[in-house]
């Protein structure tokens, strides 16, 4: 998956969109506010921090324990740093991506899910 693909599957989301909080290196991508998804685009190797299930997450790490490790500057318990070089299947990388943004909207306030459920 090269950077501009994962860009632009991040922005696929119902509401998702791309913010620069942390500087115009490292693009956030959220819903409703919520980050499900950064990375810096132009890094080498290419890598995402993904929000995951703790079981999951511990569960992913042991199975690609050298592409996909804790969340670099985030919440071990709940986020992964997948390296998105070529290694792993382009098909997981956007299962993972998809499950952040899934989990992220589950966590949001019924009538926020709702919205996003009709758009």
């Amino acid at each position: 998956m090269t950077p501009e693909q994962l860009r632009a599957f991040c922005l696929d989301f119902a509401d998702a969109v791309e913010d620069f909080p942390f500087g115009p290196e490292t693009s956030v991508f959220k819903v409703a506010g919520k980050m499900f998804a950064l990375t810096a685009l132009d890094g080498s190797p290419l890598t995402v921090n993904l929000k995951c299930e703790p079981e999951n997450a511990v569960r992913l790490r042991a199975e690609h324990p050298s592409l996909i490790a804790p969340g670099y500057h985030m919440n071990k318990r709940h986020w992964n740093t997948v390296t998105v070089d070529g290694d792993l299947p382009e098909r997981l990388v956007r299962e993972l991506i998809e499950d952040s943004y899934d989990l992220v909207v589950a966590g949001l306030p019924r009538a926020e899910r709702l919205r996003l459920d009709r758009g």
